[in-house]
């Protein structure tokens, strides 16, 4: 029987051995199976973090090196703080994917540092592009304020960019939560995107036209700052353009011009459009400013003569010489007349909100549009050319022919329902395929000295056609300080016209079409801030007093368990 017992013993002991080295050997096979295939499992319902086949390609073509600094760190706002978060969990999948050496380091790049100490290094980062927010922090006192840099920088093969992980920050602090879900949603775009143009070295060449009219660099300044952040962004002069230079183009915005185009640059825009480039027409049809109108006087709404109906009408759009009002529309500062000269605002019926075609990538998931005196675009029919309607107004508008007259006092207009009731107007069309040369059997105009080559029919290529000038333009201040684009500084509201221009700019530019990435639908389910400022001392109790509680009632069952048991 000892025997018996002994080798019972003994096998039983082997069989403990011989478990442990088996849930050993487990663990060793899949962490050499972890090695070289790697896996996750997304539970999420828009699978947030699951990454685009796009990406993953970029991830396993590229040979070089790639080191992430991430400078949002240290102590932080907790809205600020999510966005820090999901910046790591987008990384670590990048670095999980990545066939080459992908190395991510996060810093707090004013941390311990004096104040002299400081502005040194910001100025030094702001020399690469690394830009700080001062962000307000609503505390119980009041408002403090604290420097962040929702930045990053993505270095490879001897090039580094910046990246902006914050978008669309607006005028006010309770726009935060709003712009970082924005911009949460965007991750993924923003570093495949930039990682891309590090890799390949390939910067393309954006440039706005001037010499007609076009709104001077205050007013285009966050159009293109915006831009530059992706791009190499300049001013373009039709006069003294070579072919060289619009060669050297990737897309052409011709943005709010006020005095005719005359042939010869007609001619080095259709060269441009023929040899496959892109182009971004924001026009207006009809002269009229708000700031006209601010001196109590009536003005009439004119037509300009620009001189590119020809050129729009055989690439298959026409701006038509109107003005809309619809009923969806920005407000506007008018005085009231009090004797401390009191402002309120106004609806202004001509200053509508344009409602993006959720169908169509270029403008899926933007806010809506604010444009101001806009007119609608018409498509003609064009052979080899597909259009596609992606801006328009509400149900209720009306549309007025021009000449009209204009004064402040419209701002009383009550439009009435049988009036403004009407089908939704086109006012932004994208017109892709291949063009028409617009100068076809016809002589080469005066001042043209080089050679351009013009076949019948451009290779392909993209434009879009905006029935309205101001939509890229930002409001200045007094002082002349440039506010956001789509931030309008009386009502502090912001649009969509910044995200609009730096869509079009991928979808021209990018023939991998990683638009695709920006559309990523990521359902942010914030906390009820309400529920928490009430309920915030009871759940504070329950995550701390709950599990010592737990842990004394699990001590005091296993005491009188014990000594039941063995007491027997």
């Amino acid at each position: 029987m000892v025997a018996q017992g002994r080798r019972n013993k003994e096998q039983g002991a082997k069989t403990k051995i011989l478990k442990v080295l088996g849930f050993a050997l487990i663990l060793v096979l899949v962490n050499v199976i972890a090695q070289f295939a790697y896996t996750r499992i997304d539970f999420t319902k828009e699978k947030r973090f699951t990454l685009t086949e796009k990406t993953k390609e970029t991830l396993r073509q590229n040979k070089n090196e790639v080191i992430v600094t991430v400078f949002l760190d240290g102590d932080m706002p907790s809205a600020f703080k999510r966005l820090r978060n999901a910046t790591k969990d987008m990384l670590a999948d990048y670095k999980a994917y990545s066939k080459a050496n992908f190395k991510v380091v996060y810093v707090n790049p004013i941390s311990g540092l004096t104040v002299n100490e400081q502005d040194t290094v910001i100025q030094h980062l702001y020399e690469m592009g690394i830009r700080p927010t001062n962000i307000n922090i609503k505390t119980d006192a009041g408002f403090s304020e604290k420097l962040v840099f929702p930045m990053a920088l993505i270095e490879s093969n001897g090039k580094r960019m910046p990246v902006k992980l914050l978008q669309n920050l607006g005028g006010e602090a309770s726009n935060y939560d709003e712009s970082i879900n924005n911009s949460i949603k965007n991750l993924e775009y923003v570093f495949t995107s930039s990682l891309k143009k590090v890799i390949s070295g390939y910067n393309p060449r954006i440039g706005f036209t001037e010499g007609n009219g076009e709104p001077n660099d205050n007013y285009l300044y966050d159009a293109m700052s915006s831009l530059s952040d992706s791009y190499v962004v300049g001013r373009v002069n039709l006069d003294s353009m070579t072919k060289q230079g619009l060669d050297s183009l990737k897309m052409l915005v011709i943005a709010k011009p006020l005095r005719a185009f005359t042939e010869a640059q007609k001619y080095k825009i259709n060269y441009f459009v023929m040899k496959g480039g892109h182009v971004l027409w924001s026009i207006d049809q009809v002269r009229m400013e708000l700031d006209s109108l601010r001196s109590g006087r009536s003005f009439m709404a004119a037509n300009n003569s620009l001189n590119l109906d020809d050129m729009l009408f055989e690439y298959g759009a026409r701006v038509n010489y109107n003005i809309i009002a619809d009923v969806n529309c920005a407000e506007i500062p008018v005085a009231t007349g009090g004797p401390r000269g009191d402002i309120q605002m106004a609806p202004w019926l001509y200053y509508p909100v344009l409602l993006p075609d959720t169908s169509n990538s270029v403008v899926k998931n933007l806010d809506n549009i604010k444009a101001e005196f806009a007119s609608t675009v018409d498509t003609i029919g064009s052979r080899n050319v597909s259009k596609r309607i992606i801006l328009t107004t509400s149900p209720y508008n009306k549309v007025y022919t021009s000449p009209k007259m204009f004064n402040l006092q419209m701002v009383d207009e009550q439009p009435t329902q049988k009036e403004f009731t009407n089908a939704p107007k086109s006012v932004g069309v994208l017109l892709e395929g291949s063009f028409k040369s617009v100068f076809l059997n016809r002589p080469i105009p005066e001042g043209i000295r080089e050679q351009f080559d013009l076949p019948a029919q451009s290779k392909p290529a993209k434009m879009i056609v905006l029935g309205d000038g101001d939509i890229f333009r930002n409001q200045v201040s007094a002082d002349g300080s440039p506010f956001p684009l789509g931030f309008d500084r009386y009502t502090q509201q912001n649009f969509g016209n910044k995200a609009l221009l730096l869509n079009i700019a991928d979808y021209f530019t990018n023939e991998d079409n990683l638009i695709a990435l920006r559309n990523k639908e990521v359902t942010v389910r914030p906390l009820d801030k309400t529920l928490v400022r009430t309920e915030k001392t009871k759940w504070q109790l329950v995550n701390t007093v709950l599990p010592i509680l737990l842990l004394i009632c699990f001590a005091i069952f296993q005491h009188y368990y014990r000594k039941h048991k063995y007491a027997r």
